[in-house]
């Protein structure tokens, strides 16, 4: 059996190629097909991608902390070809973030993503963790949390105990429960509060400290920071903006997450880019936060997200800055999108007059990371955590399934099948 590799580009059929594989996957067989699709990102710039309307981000999570996870997931999403890697503003994960690039120019001569940091004006969805106490949970629970949790982030073992007793016998006691939440795995999607039927789990939220976070700013190998907000308390806004401020000239773009809050949107909107604007020395973009944390869920749940940018992008009232998709994205949104006209639909604006699309780009989260999550969590099943250029054959299926999802924003769309 041998691996035939199709690409295809509605855009740009020149490239089209077919390239067999043998049956032993290696790392040259990861560069083959990188080399044989031709990624545009060895030569297109990340502020490029938002012009022409195929930036993509991979959103790690604000709050998600898995090191051995993140620095994989890096390594395979910077070798598809992302322009952006999000990630919690934590020096650790950063670091994962920038050992995983790396790695991947080591393997392909490939220009590096912008890496970003996630920081918070107030309580968010994303900072948030789940907890609760194992031992309290009734011995017969069907542990449906467990079921639910995306990240894997929720584990529970028997702990029997054993009582010595008189006359040198030994009783079994009673089993408790142990094990729990992994908080470092644990990214906030809140699924597992409403199935527990006991009511145990406890919602912890925080927010990143800024002065901390000003200070990973200045690193360099961070290029750009997203501002979660709530966008209904600008004063807040104005506040994280001001403990940034100084911090902000080191960066390349300047991101602020925000919900659709309906008329009130383009308002705040335009308040918090005049809070922005004297010290805005980079790019900014507006992320759209459509349903958070969801596009793993499953096809509709890229709606809410494309919903909210055909308001955006119709408005004439809202501020300068790109406008890129998040919240609910998946495999489906581009189609959403093209159904909606707005896919790498270019406009003309400022002066002198330029070109760019009404759209920059989408980011993606839970789905990015489920599809890449199941290869990386055989592998470890199989060697333990381990770095998954250590095993090519792991990394050219992880690779292929990023490339699917990447794929659909740059224009190239990978086909597997077997011969």
């Amino acid at each position: 059996m041998a691996w035939s590799f199709f690409c295809s580009s509605a855009i740009c059929p020149q490239h089209q190629v077919n390239v067999t594989f043998g049956c032993k996957n290696s790392l040259q067989n990861v560069k083959n097909l990188i080399k044989s699709i031709g990624i545009r990102s060895k030569s297109c710039s990340p502020n490029e991608s938002l012009r022409k309307g195929n930036w993509v981000k991979l959103i790690c999570g604000a709050s998600f902390e898995d090191v051995v996870d993140i620095r994989n997931l890096s390594l395979v999403y910077t070798l598809a070809g992302v322009d952006c890697i999000d990630c919690a503003a934590d020096p650790s994960v950063v670091s994962a973030v920038n050992e995983g690039i790396e790695t991947a120019r080591e393997i392909v001569p490939i220009r590096r993503p912008w890496v970003m940091i996630s920081v918070n004006d107030d309580e968010d969805l994303h900072f948030r963790k789940a907890e609760f106490d194992p031992k309290n949970c009734p011995s017969d629970c069907s542990r449906p949390c467990e079921i639910v949790c995306p990240a894997n982030a929720i584990f529970f073992e028997r702990e029997t105990a054993t009582v010595e007793v008189p006359f040198g016998t030994n009783r079994t006691g009673e089993s408790k429960m142990q094990g729990g939440v992994m908080t470092e795995r644990c990214y906030g999607c809140g699924r597992c509060f409403p199935v527990c039927p006991y009511d145990k789990i406890r919602e912890v939220t925080y927010v990143r400290d800024a002065m901390a976070a000003a200070e990973l700013l200045k690193m360099k190998d961070v290029d750009a920071v997203e501002i979660h907000t709530s966008g209904r308390q600008t004063h807040l806004f104005g506040e994280l903006w001001d403990e940034l401020r100084d911090a902000i000239r080191y960066l390349r773009l300047v991101a602020v997450s925000l919900p659709d809050n309906g008329d009130a949107t383009i308002s705040s909107m335009n308040e918090m880019y005049a809070i922005m604007e004297p010290h805005l020395s980079c790019f900014n973009l507006w992320q759209l936060d459509g349903r958070p944390m969801s596009g793993d869920i499953g096809r509709g749940a890229t709606r809410e997200s494309i919903a909210f940018a055909v308001r955006l992008a119709a408005s004439r009232e809202r501020p300068p800055g790109f406008l890129q998709l998040a919240g609910g994205t998946n495999a489906h949104t581009v189609d959403g999108l093209k159904k909606r006209g707005l896919f790498q639909t270019h406009i003309t604006s400022g002066a002198p007059k330029q070109l760019h699309s009404l759209i920059g780009g989408i980011a993606y989260g839970g789905y990015a990371r489920k599809i890449v999550g199941r290869v990386l969590s055989s592998m470890h099943s199989q060697h333990g955590l381990t770095s998954i250029e250590h095993h090519p054959e792991h990394l050219l299926e992880a690779l292929k399934e990023a490339l699917y999802l990447v794929g659909t924003v740059k224009s190239y769309n990978p086909v597997v099948t077997q011969q």
